[in-house]
């Protein structure tokens, strides 16, 4: 098991039952997964560009990534139905608090002039989402393979019922937000 799984079931979910004045453990709010999404807009014109993004989505997530493809058709954008234009993981279980582990402690340190998350990004249900820029970030891209620089969104899905209880989850967990 994860060492942050661990440390969630052995400290965090007592801290956070005292802090929330829950009545039951079961209440307390649990991370549920972790979705990363890279959208790719130039695949219409070059398909050779959803490859590149599907192999370091790979990479950084460590399981295989699913293609995403249009709903619509879009002719201003050169888009029609069912045409790829993206990638996503969705990461449950050990998977997810070991990529949390490694986005907290070694990806988000590496960032350039990195201040912390800001708090202003919840959903209202207690769900998280920030955005890389860059996946240089990660370790486990080599940046001389990298022919051009994708962002990323990675969204948190809690079972918290608010973004209150969903931020003191997150922080717990290792979170940096921004004061």
């Amino acid at each position: 098991m994860s060492r942050l799984y661990e440390k969630y079931k052995n400290t965090i979910k007592e801290e956070l039952k005292k802090e929330l004045n829950l009545k039951n453990i079961m209440m307390v709010p649990k991370l549920d997964k972790i979705v990363i999404n890279s959208g790719v807009g130039e695949a219409t014109q070059n398909i050779k560009v959803l490859d590149k993004v599907v192999e370091e989505l790979g990479d950084i997530a460590g399981q295989k990534p699913v293609i995403r493809r249009a709903k619509k058709s879009i002719a201003a954008f050169r888009l029609r139905s069912g045409m790829p234009v993206g990638a996503t993981v969705t990461l449950r279980g050990p998977h997810m608090y070991e990529f949390l582990d490694r986005l907290v402690s070694i990806v988000m340190p590496r960032i350039k002039d990195f201040r912390g998350v800001s708090a202003r990004s919840f959903d209202g249900r207690g769900n998280y989402t920030i955005a890389i820029k860059d996946q240089l970030v990660f370790p486990e891209i080599n940046y001389n393979k990298v022919e051009k620089t994708k962002g990323m969104s990675i969204t948190f899905v809690t079972t918290a019922q608010t973004d209150a209880m969903g931020r003191a989850l997150l922080s717990r967990l290792g979170m940096p937000f921004r004061q």
